[in-house]
């Protein structure tokens, strides 16, 4: 056994062209995203999203709209983005399996995150619409890869799954949020149901996808994390001035509750031997 073979991880195989080509994409789309990221803050040329759009991303622009704490959580999964880009790029990591089957996901996941913001400082709502459902569509996709072949380190379980799991819970909470915040300034009436039973049904429609995807994924508590901590912000967000509607706060706390208890009772129930992350 050579000394590459043995430095390699189990399920490994000598590193190909191809293999190099990933990783410099993971790092040249993770630059992007975070120079995305600092454009779309105001800090580096652009305006924060809560002032785009007419405000349509605003705190109190619909009532599925998360208070303004809550995008906090980016600099938690930009700051996992960023150390797996240079984790992924050591040449132990190159022919690894997991990395093969996640990369290039995630380069997409990267450079659809980077196009949202630059629709969303356009003003150009309908299409960060559609881009966002395509990065949720990415995002489960790299979830699902990553859920059947489990993680073998710390760094699997903090870096990859962790990173992912945090990015997907949050990223369901932001889908319903950017179509509500695109309904609304298209005009949409709701067919005279009221905004607050709309509001309602959307928040149960992310409960059941989070209890689904524990469910799924055994129990993987960093989507579920990130999920609630998204619809506890809508929580707050509706209990303040401005669009308060207890209805729909108490609502948005329920499905944030219920998510982290099934997801627990997932985990708990199967003994702990699931995925980290």
């Amino acid at each position: 056994m050579t000394s590459l073979a043995r430095r390699l991880p189990l399920g490994s195989t000598r590193p190909t062209a191809a293999d190099r080509v990933r990783q410099s994409g993971v790092i040249v789309a993770t630059v992007l995203a975070l120079a995305g990221a600092l454009y779309g803050s105001g800090a580096a040329g652009g305006r924060p999203i809560s002032q785009v759009a007419g405000g349509a991303f605003a705190p109190d622009a619909t009532l599925v709209a998360p208070a303004g704490p809550a995008f906090a959580i980016w600099s938690v999964i930009y700051a996992g983005l960023a150390g797996y880009a240079v984790w992924q790029a050591l040449p132990s990591q190159a022919a690894r399996r997991r990395q093969r089957a996640a990369g290039y996901w995630l380069v997409g996941s990267l450079l659809l995150n980077a196009v949202w913001i630059l629709c969303a400082q356009a003003g150009l709502l309908a299409l960060s619409v559609a881009v966002i459902v395509l990065l949720l569509a990415a995002l489960v996709v790299t979830f699902s890869r990553l859920r059947h072949d489990p993680g073998e380190s710390t760094a699997d379980a903090v870096l990859l799954d962790g990173t992912v799991g945090l990015f997907l819970g949050w990223v369901i909470v932001a889908t319903v949020a950017n179509i509500a915040a695109w309904l609304r300034a298209a005009g949409f009436a709701g067919f005279g149901v009221s905004p607050s039973l709309w509001a309602v049904a959307l928040l149960i429609v992310v409960a059941v996808i989070g209890c689904a995807l524990a469910f799924w994924d055994r129990g993987r508590l960093t989507p579920a994390f990130a999920a609630a901590w998204g619809l506890v912000w809508i929580a707050v967000a509706r209990a303040q001035d401005g669009l308060q509607e207890d209805v729909v706060a108490a609502s948005a706390l329920a499905a944030g509750i219920l998510i982290v208890l099934v997801t627990v009772a997932v985990r708990v129930a199967r003994g702990g031997r699931l995925q980290r992350g």
